[in-house]
């Protein structure tokens, strides 16, 4: 049996990326606030979390995380895909809370959810993997985006850091760049006006050139070449060509 973990299953990639891997007969374990509707089955869990407080991560999944170990799977999987956008503005106008939230969210979590996925599945003869879903983001800087660009370069360094630290043939870490989606997060970024994302010009061309790729496409490459595919511990990937590390 072959289990997977996906956050951020409420909608666009992550929904997506769910409904592929039941497709592939993979059984799911979904994490987040809410479910996609339509997500559902024998082999379709959920599992309830705001992954804005860290530090109750633990207690709302562990279980949930234990119980999966339990089938005694022989591959086990972690896609921290969750994520947000928000908040959109340059560094000055910016506010603590909302810092702390987006970190939170997007690079604080991640970190303890792959603690914890480690500690739950800790068999060495389980193939075990953890893919984080980064961005170009990560290598490029966006004015208005700082939190979104800082915690993604953050995101790459945990995979190469879990890559080092874990030596198990078994084991694998990866970084994602699925591309440019067509999700509520790219319509976050069209909406901003010029004061708070001066390049704001690029995502709407995204939308008008025809360039965004749908949820359903993407994911299924994603789930056939990265998830469930042969990729190299502690290498990113980007989309278009997963089959070819580019670090």
């Amino acid at each position: 049996m072959r289990c997977v973990i996906v956050t951020g299953v409420s909608r666009g990639l992550g929904a997506a990326l769910a409904r592929a891997l039941l497709d592939h007969g993979v059984t799911v374990l979904g994490v987040g606030r809410s479910s996609a509707a339509g997500l559902g089955g024998d082999r379709y869990r959920f599992a309830s979390c705001d992954l804005a407080d860290v530090a109750g991560i633990d207690a709302a999944l562990a279980p949930a995380f234990g119980s999966l170990a339990g089938l005694a799977p022989r591959f086990a999987c972690l896609v921290n895909n969750a994520a947000t956008a928000e908040p959109v503005g340059l560094v000055p106008m910016l506010d603590g809370e909302s810092i702390a939230r987006s970190l939170a969210v997007n690079l604080s979590a991640p970190i303890a959810l792959c603690a914890l996925f480690l500690r739950a599945f800790a068999d060495p003869a389980v193939e075990r993997r953890i893919v984080n879903v980064s961005s170009g983001a990560a290598r490029s800087a966006i004015a208005g985006a700082s939190l979104y660009c800082t915690a993604k370069a953050g995101l790459e360094m945990l995979t190469r850091v879990l890559a080092a630290e874990n030596h198990d043939p078994g084991f694998r870490a990866v970084s994602l760049r699925p591309g440019v989606i067509d999700t509520d997060m790219q319509a976050t970024m069209r909406g901003q006006t010029e004061t708070s994302l001066p390049g704001v010009a690029m995502f709407r061309r995204f939308l008008a050139d025809g360039r965004l790729a749908t949820p359903e496409d993407a994911a299924e490459r994603i789930v056939d070449r990265v998830v469930l595919g042969d990729p190299a511990n502690g290498a990113t990937y980007a989309w278009p060509d997963l089959d070819r590390a580019i670090e």
